[in-house]
């Protein structure tokens, strides 16, 4: 099963947005959300904060400027 890097911080409408379109997609794709939280790893604050919401689907990056609901289904029917 696919495993989906889910880049966020608390607090943070542009990633409650990004979370609920991947929780819908879940219905028509098999594969798991791994929510890290940017605060709670330095590495990922310097380079993600800029980014953020930030998806990883495999090979396929996608940052906040990005994510959308077709983009998002793009990459999942490619890596999944």
């Amino acid at each position: 099963m696919t495993n989906v890097i889910y880049y966020m911080k608390e607090n943070c409408s542009l990633c409650d947005d990004a979370h609920a379109l991947l929780t819908m997609l879940q219905h028509d794709y098999k594969f798991t959300i791994e929510p890290r939280d940017i605060y709670t790893n330095d590495a990922w604050l310097e380079e993600y904060q800029l980014l953020i919401p930030y998806v990883i689907i495999n090979e396929t990056e996608l940052d906040g400027e990005q994510i959308n609901i077709d983009t998002l289904e793009q990459a999942l029917k490619e890596n999944t």
